[in-house]
């Protein structure tokens, strides 16, 4: 029951773009297209699991033990760039036109704070490794709901009669605002 309740909170009570405001930069840039979401959130899924699981263990075994847990923010971010450079020279080699398709959003994921949010939090709520680990799959599976649906409903803003004034960022803020609203209403669900 524990871990279901981390994965209903993690994606609907305590989205980390829409109610923590985390990984803002990658929601608004990788958001035009629902393929180049799907595929952000991929990328995004697979560096967060296992950034977590590093710096998990990292901070248990390494961190604790020398008593140097002020390197802790420092070490996290070089455990996530590094992990970075490995999904880019995987997609690069497995599936070239994701590669493509995210182009420069991809070195985004580096200095995407979700990525970075999430294992300090692991760490923050005192979660066990395999709690640690659901935690991360199920944020970064919110983050992935977030972005495709923002990324949808931009895709039919695109089509719609929209005055020229609001066309572009403005209605994507506004359109951000109304969603991150309505993820309010889980509030208070777990």
């Amino acid at each position: 029951m524990e871990y279901i309740l981390i994965v209903i909170g993690a994606i609907f009570v305590n989205n980390i773009v829409l109610s923590q405001f985390l990984g803002i930069c990658p929601f608004l840039g990788v958001s035009n297209k629902t393929t180049t979401a799907i595929g952000m959130g991929g990328a995004v899924l697979f560096v967060m699991t296992l950034a977590t699981v590093v710096t998990f263990l990292l901070y248990h075994y390494v961190l604790v033990p020398f008593e140097i847990t002020y390197m802790q923010t420092v070490t996290f971010i070089l455990v996530i760039a590094s992990l970075v450079q490995l999904v880019e020279i995987v997609l690069k080699k497995v599936a070239p036109p994701l590669y493509q398709a995210l182009g420069i959003f991809l070195p985004l994921i580096t200095t995407n704070c979700a990525v970075l949010g999430v294992a300090i939090l692991v760490i923050q709520n005192e979660f066990t490794l395999l709690q640690g680990i659901t935690f991360a799959i199920a944020h970064s599976l919110g983050f992935t709901l977030a972005l495709v649906l923002f990324a949808g409903l931009r895709e039919r803003l695109d089509l719609a009669d929209v005055p020229a004034g609001m066309k572009g960022i403005p209605l994507a803020m506004v359109t951000a605002g109304l969603l991150a609203l309505a993820f309010m209403g889980f509030a208070g669900l777990v």
